[in-house]
């Protein structure tokens, strides 16, 4: 396993749009270990392949109950559907430098992904775990949760990050 480099806001492959898979190959396997190992690493509990600089539509999400504990989802071409109920909760982002802030998400979603090998999910998320899917699936459509949150407080974070650039 090897951990990548996360890129960061602004660079522009964090707004592509992530291409479907196909190939269930082990070049597969070996990128969700890597995604893996990169998220724990950061540490973060979810990432999608844009983060590291591949437009394909692949995250990988913490779904550890224990505090040390390593178990993650591999999703491959998510699609989230029939979304309820509405919570703001607090989201940050290893591709958003040093900013967390308060967004709107679904309480509960429905995802129809694939497996590492091929093979087809069908589930419900709630709650936290629904929070991470509906962010990491964002990345893959170009989205960042700044994009979620309003213009003033979206405007002031661009000053911020200038600032930290220039450092």
């Amino acid at each position: 396993m090897t951990i990548r480099k996360i890129f960061t806001y602004p660079d522009p492959i964090l707004r592509k749009k992530a291409e479907k898979i196909t190939a269930f190959d082990d070049k597969l396997e070996q990128l969700a270990a890597d995604m893996a190992e990169t998220m724990y690493d950061a540490p973060g509990v979810g990432l999608a392949a844009n983060q590291i600089g591949i437009a394909e539509q692949i995250i990988v999400v913490d779904i550890s109950e224990e505090e040390d504990a390593r178990d993650y989802l591999t999703l491959i071409n998510p699609v989230i559907s029939n979304g309820e109920g509405s919570i703001v909760g607090d989201e940050g982002c290893l591709s958003v430098l040093d900013y967390s802030t308060n967004v709107k998400r679904f309480e509960k979603i429905h995802v129809d992904a694939q497996n590492i090998k091929g093979e087809v999910l069908s589930f419900e998320a709630e709650k936290r775990f629904a929070r991470i899917i509906q962010h990491e699936v964002d990345h893959l459509l170009g989205v960042l949760f700044i994009d979620r949150i309003s213009s003033l407080k979206r405007g002031l974070y661009k000053k911020k990050l200038a600032k930290l650039l220039k450092k």
